[in-house]
């Protein structure tokens, strides 16, 4: 499990925690927590009964389109997400990703991959998985913490790791975010794909943006009565059969492997790996759910496995694609090589424009972070940096300590100019330095 698993899935989806390693707005609807949720309409008849703790408040006085994003004919404002208050740390090129909803755009790679996953779980088991890719990604602390056991002192609670709305509201990090809701309905076997949301580094697999799914199954002690086994045991064989079969409906007859992990909300916990190109790669993060969870929603006598996965991760590897801001792309010469059902085209490059470096020296203060400083560089650059490498450290004599920042300016679609890149890099020394109190050297 990589990095925020089923926090549960974080750390069950994309390598950069301990644990894993959106089309919004036509009226004017705020989207809160603890009311209800949006659901695509492919699951509009199991969603006619879920109120999720997503919030949809109405809104009076917005018409300006541009401060708007659209999600299932829901509209969610600018200042629903990013205000000008101390516990805000959401800048606008976050808040102009919520309405994309790339898992959605059954032509581009993260839709056909999640589809592709659906017709695995439709195959094998005769449509019982009900799916929700449409849920709001506002969530409150609770739901995106709490009721998935991540400990109060945990590092991914942290503004440094998180997008906080608000002390008490977050953009989520995890589809998981909304598993305790769903199991309080009363679902037994269902699927979460959404866009999730984490502060991060800058290179070619890391982006602040990226797109999860998640799987959970519930059993009752009838399901493993009469197999011999107790509810654990019997819950971690079918999953690992279940996870077994889907690595090879994607991947097809490939080695695999299972790892013993450890996560708060599972018990037991696994990685799996297949050797793929001749190397071993992980490919997700699962277990057996912690019995307090299922005990908080209504389910004490029952058992349930759940898994997470990063669906860009194996999008780049099964399309061969090399830089995970392509995703975003809207470049004809991109988008245009993938069809909805192709499972693993390979991408065919059509950029050889050479980055351009940039370096940057200051002095550092204790409330540095390295993931604010690439939050300024994002929000200048936007998609023309490609990577912020540390290429030097030292401390002096005064016990005052200096980093070193290499930044690789390149677009995926044309050549950058000399004058474009310098003032790209003017704005950044002064946002660095105006934002992060440090000292240009």
């Amino acid at each position: 499990m990589p990095s925020m698993a089923v926090m549960v899935m974080a750390a069950m989806a994309q390598s950069t925690y301990v644990l894993s390693k959106s089309s919004l707005f036509r009226s004017s609807f705020k989207c809160f927590p603890q009311i209800s949720a949006r659901f695509s309409s492919s699951t509009a008849t199991a969603a006619s009964t879920l109120s999720s703790a997503n919030m949809l408040r109405h809104h009076k006085g917005r018409t300006t389109v541009a401060s708007l994003v659209e999600r299932g004919g829901v509209q969610i404002a600018r200042d629903d997400v990013v205000r000008d208050e101390p516990t805000n740390n959401i800048p606008d090129t976050i808040f102009t990703k919520l309405g994309m909803q790339l898992h959605r755009r059954n032509q581009h790679p993260i839709g056909i991959l999640k589809n592709a996953i659906y017709d695995y779980f439709d195959t094998n088991y005769e449509n019982k998985f009900v799916k929700f890719d449409d849920l709001c990604p506002i969530v409150s602390v609770k739901e995106n913490f709490d009721d998935v056991l991540v400990p109060p002192e945990h590092v991914s609670r942290s503004y440094n790791d998180t997008y906080y709305v608000d002390p008490q509201t977050v953009l989520r990090c995890h589809t998981s975010a909304h598993q305790a809701e769903i199991l309080s309905r009363g679902y037994k076997n269902f699927l979460v794909t959404g866009d999730v949301y984490r502060r991060d580094s800058i290179d070619s697999t890391h982006y602040p943006v990226f797109h999860q799914m998640e799987g959970v199954r519930v059993f009752s002690p009838e399901d493993w009565k009469s197999s011999g086994k107790d509810g654990t045991a019997y819950a971690a064989e079918d999953l690992k059969k279940c996870l077994e079969g889907l690595a090879r409906h994607l991947f097809g007859a490939v080695e695999m492997r299972w790892i013993d992990t450890y996560f708060p909300f599972t018990d037991p916990s696994f990685e799996l790996e297949i050797y793929f190109k001749e190397k071993w790669l992980e490919v997700l993060g699962c277990g057996v759910t912690e019995q307090e969870i299922l005990k908080r929603s209504g389910n004490p006598d029952n058992v349930a496995w759940a898994f997470g996965l990063g669906l860009e991760r194996l999008a780049m590897v099964l399309f061969d694609i090399p830089d995970i801001r392509l995703f975003w792309s809207n470049d004809e010469r991109f988008t245009s090589q993938f069809a909805e059902g192709q499972l693993g085209i390979k991408f065919k490059a059509f950029s050889k424009y050479p980055p351009c470096y940039k370096d940057m020296s200051f002095w550092i203060n204790e409330s540095f972070t390295e993931n604010n400083l690439c939050e300024v560089i994002r929000g200048i650059a936007g998609d023309l940096v490609e990577e912020v490498t540390l290429i030097d450290n030292f401390t002096n004599k005064k016990g005052m300590t200096s980093h070193c920042y290499r930044i690789a300016y390149r677009s995926m679609e044309r050549s950058l100019t000399d004058d474009e890149i310098n003032d790209l890099q003017w704005n950044v020394r002064e946002q660095v330095q105006s934002k992060l109190n440090v000292v240009l050297r």
